[in-house]
């Protein structure tokens, strides 16, 4: 199985090599871009000013600009050769728990799997799933040093990019000072509580690349897309407390259609077995 990364997890002493794979598979529709007129392909030439012709990918390297129109280069074998043996292995600094870390730090996520050292990895593993807690710590990966937080799940071992604290720009929009009153509130947590439920991801789909897939289909048997015959339902309600009371009467009949879909779920699934 193709791997992202190569690396090695350092806890204490024990040191397990590893390699990194993406938890996430795209699932996004590809276009490609065309020429209106001809439709064939739009080719995108990479070139310098000097020579104007296209340039192959081993003939380009990388440049820091240090001035302008001034730059100094810096090769693969360059980038490798300034990372330390810290730099290229994963050393847990600390553990915390997950609730301490606020998911807007978390950037991409990897399974982590052991090239070695199998019983130590399990170990590890282990000790992390029992405890309930995330071991933090610091790595390269490619060109770009990054905090981590390693985790198990349901008996794999995560490996999550974070963001660096000074990476997290300012909220722009200014806090809200309106006053909320008691009875407004009482609403708002009442309307919560009705829709609070277990969390199911397997409930939620991508629906819209659902309809462009059929959208593709259509055209490419030769028929013009329509547009459905829907129009959108805008509640006229002004008054912010009408409004939350709406919403709670609704959200109660949402609940109770839920639970008659979950009760009749159960019992199919008891005169199945």
């Amino acid at each position: 199985m193709a791997y992202s990364y190569k690396s090695a997890i350092s806890f204490g002493l024990v040191y397990v090599p590893v390699t990194l794979h993406l938890t996430v598979r795209s699932r996004d529709i590809g276009f490609n871009m065309l020429h209106k007129d001809t439709g064939e392909r739009i080719r995108y030439l990479k070139t310098c000013d000097s020579c104007k012709q296209p340039i192959l990918g081993d003939d380009i390297v990388k440049g820091f600009q240090y001035e302008k129109g001034k730059y100094v280069t810096i090769t693969d074998k360059e980038f490798e050769a300034i990372k330390s043996p810290k730099d290229k292995s994963i050393e847990i600094a600390k553990f915390v728990k997950l609730d301490e870390i606020d998911p807007i730090y978390f950037e991409k996520s990897y399974y982590v799997n052991p090239t070695g050292a199998d019983k130590a990895f399990q170990l590890i593993l282990e000790a992390i799933q029992s405890q309930n807690k995330v071991g933090i710590a610091k790595t390269v990966l490619g060109s770009k040093e990054q905090v981590v937080a390693l985790r198990a799940i349901n008996g794999n071992m995560v490996l999550y990019t974070m963001h660096f604290h000074d990476e997290l720009a300012a909220n722009p929009t200014k806090k809200a000072e309106e006053k909320i009153s008691d009875a407004e509130l009482k609403l708002a947590k009442q309307i919560i509580d009705n829709m609070t439920t277990n969390f199911n991801p397997k409930e939620f789909k991508d629906e819209y690349r659902e309809k462009l897939e059929s959208a593709i289909q259509t055209k490419i048997n030769g028929r013009q897309i329509k547009a459905p015959n829907q129009k959108a339902q805008v509640a006229k309600i002004i008054n912010l407390m009408d409004a939350l009371k709406a919403s709670v009467e609704g959200s109660k009949k949402n609940t109770k259609a839920n639970t008659n879909v979950t009760r009749k779920s159960a019992k199919s699934k008891s005169k199945t077995a």
